[in-house]
């Protein structure tokens, strides 16, 4: 396997000098095309609005779709963008020369607020038709308007702040009455509340903007020419509507903080960028003298909520004494500057121009531009004509100035779904990890690039960087399709490789041992990883080479383990003599085959704890399969070692329950070898049916022949009903013994006669014991005295067996007794019966004219009929076709066979010259069979009655009506 790595690492150097050919490892590179097939929609895409406005546009707001510009003199029109064919033109009804000055709509684009050149104000509604002077704002010319975006209504303003020429800040609210019989001030009060001012003086108030922050602290910004300045304080919960008097009067005795730039083009106007509707500004940009301030606001700062604040000079192209900028845009990553006759694009993350677009001089001269924040369009524009810009995937460069910024996590992010751009910009965080000797983070951004794999292998091999090198191949593999097997078995191998390097370095080094067990949890979880498993096994062979190779016993056997190659791992744990290892993977694991393959092995240094596993293992081990190890091992162990064989044996048996024949043999063997105690007990238990005995009888008889265990061998003659034999050896052993064999065969009245006569017989020629003889007529009631005199010598006298004789006598006194009065009693019964026959002969019964068959109902005299005892009377055919479905076959048979020969019998003699004496006898002897048959006829058919008798009881289940005639029977009755 080494080799293979050599040689690998060689193609890797040949690969560079040959320009990087991908041929020696064979990972693809799928580089992104980026090649853009249609022109790109620009980000700021201009639309000329289709309007042509009766007068000149004076002034033109936009807010929450609702757009309001002011033509000429004194006209308003109002459009709702939602229904742009339905425009509202209001008349502001001024008879003097006055002019709009500046028009304010609020955040609900409910309120509009139109200042006049000559300081008066003017309110209009977005539900009503008139425009209303606002009185106690008369005498100010208003500048800026910071609207309340947390208590404003449609109907309502809330707490608004106004700010001057002067340099003067109210507070003012304005509310709208609705269905009032009476015309009302909408404006509810205007209050100065502070004066902004510069070196000079008193200076223009050009923006004002509300902001809350967290805990109901409240951010007002104020712009002048060179100022910004910052009010912070907070309002109490529940006094919001009260107004904003108190975080100004904090600032009484002292300036607020403030920004200052030295230059100035005589007017200033701040933007803000709000990402979501009802969200708070998120960035911000100012457009002064000097250039544009932008930053991002921060809410959780104490006093300014102004950061990360940079000035973006204007374009070289800008002269701000000559054509200074009008007005300013705030977009997610630009500001947009208007000048007279174009507009500039400026990304706000490095301050370079991305976007300008001319205007043509027919048009006009570019008045206004203004943004709506709920749907982020931007409007411009002219005396004559109204533009409208939409953004589109502002975003989708912005990745690339983050990467240059080496801002890769923004830039990453931005470019998430676009895989081309997210690989440069992983390729350059590489790389620039890699220059600053960041090597583990370069290596895992370079895994996840599309450069060349064997560029990248080189860099970091050349750098001597072999954990980068591993990382970066980790990484890798784990990027790798299943369809890559190829790569991924490469790659395995190669971790591989150097993990056992890197552990063969660490493990000889003392100082590095906790590098070194970090390693090798490393490596183990690399081993066992999911992702790896299938090409892993699928190299299994390779991997185990390796180990073998680098001398890591420890890891190939957590490998096998892993692989489940339980196998590999007993066998290793038994070549050194680590048996309780052995089996403690054999029974975490219960691998039935595993334990038949070592169970031969383990037994012989562990025999105890190895039946304790089989026992364990219980019904799922095949005992049959263990036996040969128990064999080999019974023939080599003691006594005490068999009996852990024994043990085993028993719990199959008797808790098991296994029937099947080798095991037992196999238990009666060792019973017979070394526990003949047991043994005995084992074939009583057993049972004497041979059919529900599950060892071998023949092999148990000769087994226990050659040990010499005559009661076992008895016992089994017993259960093969061999009962001489039976006898014949328990007579060697016991004469009691031989008596229970002698009564077993119960049904067999000779052969327990014979039985007990050998026992007789021993009794008398062996022992020669005439008292135990004579028991022996006692103890079985098929033995007489006559059958055993015979085996008594000739010299023994009668007084040994006169009690024998004298019983035996009185025995056939009382069986000639009993048989005298059984044959009286017979003589009596048949007495009785003739009598009582004698009687039935006499018997009649009385049958009236007008009595019916109960079968068809007919007048029963009219034909042959039956009377029985019970009173149904029934006609000849009519209880013959009732009687005759229900007889069995056989008697069908009969019944169809004596009514033919009775029809025989009935038909006149063809013959008119028989013989006068041939005919009588011939008539006698047909008119007696003719008789006879009509009584056989009779013992069928009239036997019993066919409605009291066995018949109607039998014929319960039967359907009243046959199945196969219900649907005529049911149409009958239709």
């Amino acid at each position: 396997m080494a080799s293979i790595l050599d040689e690998y690492e060689d193609s890797l150097y040949r690969s560079a000098a040959v320009q990087h050919s991908r041929a020696s490892v064979g990972i693809p590179h799928s580089g992104y095309v980026n090649a853009r097939l249609e022109k790109e929609t620009p980000i700021f895409n201009k639309q000329r609005i289709d309007f042509a406005p009766p007068e000149k546009i004076n002034s033109l707001v936009v807010s929450s779709n609702q757009l309001c510009m002011s033509l000429g003199k004194d006209t308003l029109l109002r459009i709702d963008l939602g229904k742009p064919d339905e425009p509202n033109q209001v008349e502001l009804g001024r008879k003097d020369e006055a002019k709009v000055y500046k028009m304010f709509l609020d955040h609900t684009g409910s309120h509009l607020l139109i200042a006049l050149n000559t300081s008066e104000c003017l309110y209009l509604n977005r539900s009503v038709q008139k425009v209303r002077a606002l009185s106690r704002w008369k005498g100010h010319l208003i500048e800026s308007v910071g609207w309340n975006k947390f208590l404003g209504t449609e109907a309502n303003t809330g707490p608004i702040l106004v700010g001057t020429a002067q340099g003067q800040i109210y507070e003012a609210e304005i509310s709208v009455s609705e269905g009032s019989l009476f015309s009302t001030n909408p404006d509810q009060y205007f209050r100065q509340v502070y004066t902004l001012e510069e070196e000079s003086g008193p200076a223009p108030v050009c923006c004002l903007e509300i902001e809350r922050g967290i805990e109901g602290k409240f951010f007002i910004i104020a712009t002048t020419q060179k100022r910004l300045f910052q009010f912070v304080g907070k309002v109490p919960e529940g006094t919001e509507q009260q107004g904003f008097s108190s975080i100004f009067a904090l600032h009484a005795d002292h300036l607020p903080s403030f920004r200052e730039f030295p230059a100035s083009f005589g007017f200033s106007e701040i933007a803000f960028y709000t990402p979501k509707l009802r969200s708070n500004p998120r960035s911000f940009a100012w457009m002064m003298g000097n250039g544009v301030l932008y930053g991002t606001l921060d809410y959780s700062r104490p006093d300014s909520i102004l950061s990360d604040e940079r000035v973006w000079v204007y374009p070289s192209d800008i002269d701000i004494t000559v054509n200074k900028p009008i007005s300013i845009v705030l977009t997610q990553f630009h500001f947009l500057l208007l000048l007279p006759d174009r507009v500039k694009a400026v990304c706000t993350l490095n301050g370079q121009v991305v976007f300008q677009d001319m205007f043509l001089e027919k048009f006009g001269l570019l008045t206004r531009m203004i943004k709506d924040p709920t749907v982020q369009q931007i409007w411009i524009h002219t005396e004559k004509v109204v533009f409208r810009y939409h953004v589109q995937r502002e975003s989708r460069d912005v990745w690339k100035m983050y990467m240059n910024m080496n801002k890769f996590d923004l830039a990453k992010e931005y470019c998430k779904d676009r895989p081309e751009c997210l690989d440069i910009v992983l390729a350059k965080e590489a790389e620039h990890c890699f220059q600053n000797k960041r090597y583990l983070d370069s290596a895992k951004c370079y895994a996840l690039t599309q450069n060349y794999f064997e560029e990248i292998a080189l860099k970091f091999i050349e750098a001597k960087q072999e954990e980068a090198l591993m990382e970066f191949l980790i990484k890798k593999l784990s990027n790798l399709k299943p369809s890559e097997k190829t790569q991924s078995t490469l790659l395995t191998t190669w971790l591989t490789e150097l993990y056992l390097n890197w552990l063969g370095i660490l493990e000889g080094d003392p100082s590095q041992r906790n590098l070194y067990l970090d390693t090798r949890e490393k490596f183990r979880t690399f081993l066992s990883s999911p992702k790896n498993k299938d090409c892993l096994f699928n190299n299994r062979a390779s991997i185990y080479e390796l180990l073998a190779s680098h001398g890591d016993t420890e890891h190939m056997v957590y490998f096998a383990v892993i692989m489940q190659d339980y196998e590999r791992v007993v066998a290793h744990h038994c070549q050194h003599d680590e048996y309780d290892e052995a089996l403690n993977v054999l029974s975490r694991h219960r691998d039935e085959k595993l334990f038949y393959k070592f169970s031969p092995v383990l037994i012989q240094h562990i025999p105890k704890k190895v039946v304790d596993a089989w026992i364990s293992m219980g019904s799922r081990l095949d005992a049959r399969n263990l036996i040969p190890a128990l064999v080999n091992y019974s023939q080599s162990a003691s006594t005490q070692q068999i009996n852990e064989a024994i043990r085993y044996m028993e719990f199959c048996v008797y808790q098991l329950e296994e029937t099947q024949q080798a095991i037992h043999n196999y238990l009666l063997s060792l019973y017979a070898l070394c526990r003949p105690d047991s043994l005995l007990s084992y074939l009583e238990q057993a049972g004497t049916n041979p059919n529900r005995i599950h060892y071998d009888l023949k092999y148990a008889l000769r087994l226990c022949a050659e040990h010499g265990h005559h009661h076992a061998c008895v016992h089994i003659y017993k259960v093969m009903e061999l009962y001489e034999e039976a006898v014949d050896l328990a007579l060697q052993v016991d004469v009691d013994l031989a008596k229970s064999c002698a009564d077993l065969p119960e049904d067999d009245e000779e052969l327990r006669k014979k039985l007990w006569l050998k026992i007789a017989r021993h009794v008398v020629q062996e022992e020669k014991d005439v008292k135990k003889a004579m028991a022996c007529l006692s103890s079985c009631a098929l033995l007489k005295i006559e059958d055993v005199l015979p085996f008594f010598p000739d010299f023994v006298t009668i007084d040994h067996f006169k009690e024998a004789i004298c019983n035996s006598l009185e025995d056939y006194n009382k069986h000639i007794e009993e048989l005298k009065r059984e044959m009286e009693e017979a003589t009596q019964s048949a007495k009785r019966i003739r009598e009582d026959i004698q009687e039935m002969r006499n018997k009649y019964g009385s049958v009236e004219p007008q009595e019916k068959c109960a079968a068809c109902d007919f007048p029963l005299l009219n034909r042959p009929f039956y009377l029985f005892l019970c009173g149904h009377m029934f006609h000849y055919d009519c209880l013959l076709q009732a009687v005759f479905p229900n007889l069995p076959a056989y008697k069908q048979a009969k019944l169809e066979d004596l009514q033919k020969k009775l029809a025989a019998t009935s038909q006149p003699s063809k013959s008119h010259h028989r013989p006068k004496d041939a005919d009588t006898i011939s008539l006698g002897k047909g008119q007696q069979s003719r008789e006879q048959i009509k009584a056989d006829i009779d013992d069928i058919v009239a036997a019993e009655c066919v409605y009291c008798g066995e018949l109607m009881i039998r014929s319960i289940d039967k359907p009243f009506i046959d199945p196969q005639k219900y649907e005529e029977e049911m149409q009958s009755w239709l």
